[in-house]
């Protein structure tokens, strides 16, 4: 085998494989934040946006995103998930409204890239919701703040 085709083949993706692991109960909380202007926190907080309530749409598709995840990410396995919650937390000195997707599943692997998921398009959607009256929206941080279950067992940044 050349040096070359041997580099190719350590390169190829894969999903790994779970059949042999057991249903356990997981979970995971992530997080994704916005900061908005003054203007942009104003018609986020009031709902007075041209798009209607930000907060709901962005809870809205965080939930669907979530449900999504497997065909999104492409060597995430799809899942059984049996909760989603979203919470958003408005910030007013600081103009930022956080998000916090919580995913449970009983499942053979964790569901760390599902509340990921959904938090970062529950921001992406804000932003997409407040762009008409504040493009300078910045995203960040988005990370995992706890995962629960399975063989590493728990998890809390």
């Amino acid at each position: 085998m050349s040096e070359l085709t041997h580099l190719d083949a350590k390169r190829q993706a894969h999903m790994v494989t779970v059949s042999a692991k057991p249903e356990t109960q997981r979970g995971a909380v992530a997080m994704a934040q916005v900061t908005l202007s003054a203007q942009g926190f104003v018609a986020v907080r009031d709902a007075s946006g041209p798009k209607g309530d930000a907060i709901q749409v962005a809870r809205l598709a965080a939930i669907a995103a979530t449900k999504r995840t497997a065909d999104l990410i492409p060597l995430c396995h799809p899942l059984r998930i049996t909760k989603v919650a979203v919470q958003a937390t408005l910030q007013e000195e600081s103009h930022q409204v956080t998000f916090e997707v919580t995913v449970e599943a009983v499942d053979r692997t964790g569901v760390e890239m599902e509340a990921m998921t959904g938090a970062s398009v529950a921001a992406l959607t804000l932003y997409d919701m407040v762009k008409a009256v504040d493009r300078s929206a910045v995203i960040g941080p988005i990370r995992l703040l706890e995962k629960w279950g399975g063989k590493s067992g728990h998890f809390r940044a």
